[in-house]
């Protein structure tokens, strides 16, 4: 399935890149350890935490499933960033000392099943010492309070209407009904619907301990909390054993 076509990727990038200014500062922290080391970041989207990352002093390898957002990238970050289009969790992952991700990019696989081998995957790119730091979506999230289940945002060049629902208890829906201007004077409608899997995330520490990789689940990046039912998975991984 591909999300964030043309227009829902700009919507997003021109109206959404808060979650990943606020959780940068606790990221860039909990990197320290590997500061001037390969970091992977996966579902990099239009590049709102990679110019972060990149300003810190880290050398980033961006990857997105969506090229619409590869190319908002581009765009943003320049030529010499190197982005990837990488899909999970089938495609393969280059070795990094930091595995990153925000905005609960693993939470749009298919079903638990593929979220614990992006995880897994992600424990077997980590050099020894590396780092995790990625969001995602517990089953706690995404209670659709009677009188919330639509939301509207308006800009000047952009607007979106957002209808939310929770079918069963580990699938989290979002319509999203989009208009931008077509460049002839009138403005262009589209459509998206996202599916997000959510996942029991205390099984997620002992699913990387066997893979190698001591983490821990919790609230927030740093100081940066995180919308309810949504949490930080922070890891490292454990040196090679001598011999």
């Amino acid at each position: 399935m591909h999300y964030y076509r043309h227009d829902l990727a700009l919507i997003h990038a021109r109206g959404h890149g808060q979650h990943a200014d606020r959780c940068a500062p606790g990221i860039t922290e909990l990197l320290s350890p590997v500061r001037g080391g390969l970091v992977l970041e996966l579902g990099c989207g239009s590049g709102a935490l990679t110019r972060h990352l990149l300003a810190a002093g880290f050398r980033v390898i961006a990857t997105d499933a969506s090229p619409d957002m590869l190319l908002l990238a581009r765009a943003a970050l320049g030529p010499g960033a190197d982005l990837r289009r990488l899909t999970l969790p089938e495609d393969p992952l280059p070795a990094a000392d930091a595995v990153v991700s925000v905005g609960h990019v693993i939470s749009y696989l298919t079903d638990a099943t593929a979220v614990d081998q992006a995880l897994v995957a992600m424990a077997g790119a980590l050099r020894p010492g590396g780092v995790l730091a990625i969001d995602i979506l517990d089953l706690a999230f995404g209670q659709v309070d009677p009188g919330r289940e639509s939301s509207g945002r308006v800009a000047p060049d952009w607007a979106v209407i957002t209808q939310y629902s929770r079918p069963t208890p580990d699938r989290f829906i979002r319509e999203a009904t989009t208009f931008v201007p077509d460049g002839s004077g009138a403005w262009r409608r589209g459509h998206e619907r996202h599916e997000n899997v959510l996942v029991d995330t205390s099984r997620i520490p002992p699913l990387l301990t066997e893979h190698g990789v001591d983490a821990v689940v919790g609230p927030a990046f740093g100081e940066a909390e995180l919308p309810p039912g949504m949490v930080a998975v922070t890891g490292r991984k454990r040196d090679a054993s001598p011999g």
